[in-house]
């Protein structure tokens, strides 16, 4: 997938009969990859491409000066679009200039004459420009005159009627619901960060540890997690710890990420590692000391490696869709 920063690079020539879908795509879930498969049914169909124009930062950052805390960092969205056959990604960046712009503004100088447009698919709540007063009917009567389609997907709901939203998931996660944040992402909720250099405790208690610099990606509360990460195309199973490692520090300190891949040595520093959350181990604790702390992390592993043994989480490439 490529990514084409901005507007200033937009020209028509640059794309093949685009398909074009809009929005924030937070999270990347159900509902977003149900906008995602009919953008590529009909650029399948089409001999066209998929575009997705999305935004470097939340919207709400800029048009309310704060914004909810986002699932999926940049880097992370668009691997994620990028693994559902997304072909260009435009990331737009959202400032007070793109905020003043009007929806007929932006359909006419982005779409048609940044883009040359082809097709439109966008969700059921999908806005844009000043005041949020672009979408599906402003499309439609602008676009549709000039022969160019444009389709409304609808809200995807799960077998229960709870809608998919990034909002729905966003509670998931911060509230300890891993499994209702599954079921409304189609996948165990990731993180995805660089590995960076930590204070080398963990090698020093026999589990080294991979940092993982988030960059503001959504975790769920402190504590010690199974998970489940890719490395070099193999799937591991892992322990994360989220929380301000208390044995050794003082109260306030700073919370780290901290991944242990049993089985697996090498060097991580610098490259990018998605870790994907299966469960709750445990609650974070203080202990007495390095002895019954490592005490403590092997059965950590042992739980991780039952509860795989014994089906309860699975370690089968996590990212695939799973039931609802």
């Amino acid at each position: 997938m490529r990514t084409i920063q901005g507007t200033d690079g937009l020209s028509p020539e640059r794309f093949r009969r685009p398909v074009v879908t809009i929005g924030v795509f937070d999270g990347v879930h159900r509902g977003h990859r149900a906008v995602l498969a009919r953008t590529r049914e009909i650029a399948a169909r089409t001999g066209g491409e998929v575009v997705v124009i999305t935004f470097h930062v939340h919207p709400r950052a800029v048009t309310r000066g704060t914004a909810p805390p986002l699932i999926t960092s940049l880097p992370h969205r668009l691997l994620l679009l990028a693994r559902e056959g997304v072909d260009t990604t435009v990331v737009l960046h959202f400032d007070a200039a793109l905020r003043e712009m009007s929806a007929e503004r932006f359909v006419e100088d982005v779409l048609v004459a940044g883009i040359g447009v082809r097709g439109v698919v966008v969700g059921h709540d999908t806005h844009f420009g000043h005041d949020r007063r672009g979408g599906f009917d402003l499309l439609r009567d602008l676009l549709g005159p000039r022969g160019v389609p444009v389709e409304r997907a609808e809200a995807v709901r799960l077998q229960d009627g709870v809608v998919v939203s990034s909002s729905a998931i966003r509670e998931a996660v911060a509230s300890g619901n891993l499994a209702h944040s599954e079921r409304l992402l189609g996948r165990p909720p990731a993180l995805f960060g660089t590995v960076v250099r930590g204070d080398g405790r963990g090698r020093q208690l026999g589990f080294p540890t991979a940092n993982l610099d988030l960059d503001g990606e959504l975790r769920p509360g402190r504590g010690v997690y199974g998970a489940a990460t890719e490395i070099d195309g193999r799937t591991w199973a892992a322990v994360v710890n989220i929380g301000g490692r208390p044995t050794f520090l003082p109260e306030g300190a700073d919370e780290a990420v901290e991944v242990h891949v049993p089985g697996w040595s090498g060097d991580l520093y610098d490259k990018p590692l998605e870790v994907f959350v299966l469960g709750k181990i445990r609650d974070e604790r203080k202990f007495e000391g390095a002895a019954a702390l490592r005490e403590q992390m092997t059965g950590d592993i042992a739980t991780l490696h039952e509860r795989l043994r014994t089906g309860v989480w699975r370690l089968d490439r996590p990212g695939w869709v799973s039931a609802s």
